[in-house]
């Protein structure tokens, strides 16, 4: 957590603790305060969770700039690739939705005047063969497929369920849609023996309808709902690991 006289980044994980935090580090930017605090999270400041926390607070350094800015750096190329095909109203719902997560958000689409309407600083892509771009999903990531034409569709839920490294292969639909599409896949594969097992296995890889059948709502916002938590849950988020002691930098 970085803390200045006018400003905050991060968070220590909230409640009243990260109030008095606040406050101390406040009062080091002052000459004051404390290098250390170990804070009982109980009745004493109005919690009940139990257990004590350990708070460091580290002054703002050139050397510390350093750290934060690669541990920053590393962070971020470290977010798992998600590639939404198709830019209308759930694909552009969806990238919204994402924008605050921790995921590397690519929008690949054939229709420029489609990505005109994408968030600023979203990265794009502009093709007539979207297809193509699933190799460029690095491992571990997801391809979620939302384009405008169902036989597009197919074509790149083919070559995502292709690859036995991707952690989410996604596509619009229904129950009627994912049928078809599974003779259609049949169909693709060349005929031998193993034909249908190969099929049945790439289609419980295969993600469709996306969001869940519990919340039945066509609403686009909705559905990014779901769809996001859902590469929440399927995707290796990197995260920094809980622990009774906590950082703060002041500065």
């Amino acid at each position: 957590m970085l803390v200045g006289e006018e400003a905050i980044w991060g968070t220590i994980g909230g409640g009243q603790f990260e109030y008095m935090a606040i406050d101390n580090a406040h009062a080091m930017l002052k000459g004051c305060g404390e290098p250390v605090m170990d804070i009982p999270l109980g009745p004493e400041i109005g919690q009940c969770c139990g257990g004590r926390t350990k708070l460091r607070f580290t002054p703002v350094t050139p050397p510390v700039v350093e750290d934060l800015t690669h541990r920053a750096l590393r962070e971020r190329d470290e977010r798992p690739a998600v590639f939404l095909f198709g830019a209308g109203h759930v694909g552009l719902a969806l990238t919204r939705a994402l924008l605050p997560l921790p995921f590397a958000v690519t929008v690949i689409e054939t229709r420029k005047e489609a990505l005109e309407t994408l968030p600023a600083g979203v990265t794009s892509r502009l093709t007539a063969m979207p297809e193509t771009s699933v190799d460029d999903i690095s491992p571990g990531g997801a391809a979620v497929i939302l384009t405008h034409d169902h036989a597009l569709d197919f074509l790149i839920a083919e070559r995502a369920l292709a690859r036995q490294d991707l952690g989410y292969v996604g596509m619009i639909g229904s129950a009627t849609k994912r049928a078809t599409f599974a003779h259609w896949l049949a169909r693709q594969q060349d005929e031998s023996e193993c034909r249908d097992g190969m099929v049945a296995a790439m289609m419980t890889r295969l993600v469709l309808p996306i969001g869940g059948g519990l919340v039945r709502d066509k609403r686009p916002e909705v559905i990014a709902a779901l769809v996001a938590a859902e590469l929440l849950q399927r995707l290796p988020l990197t995260a920094p690991a809980l622990s009774s002691e906590r950082q703060i930098a002041a500065g």
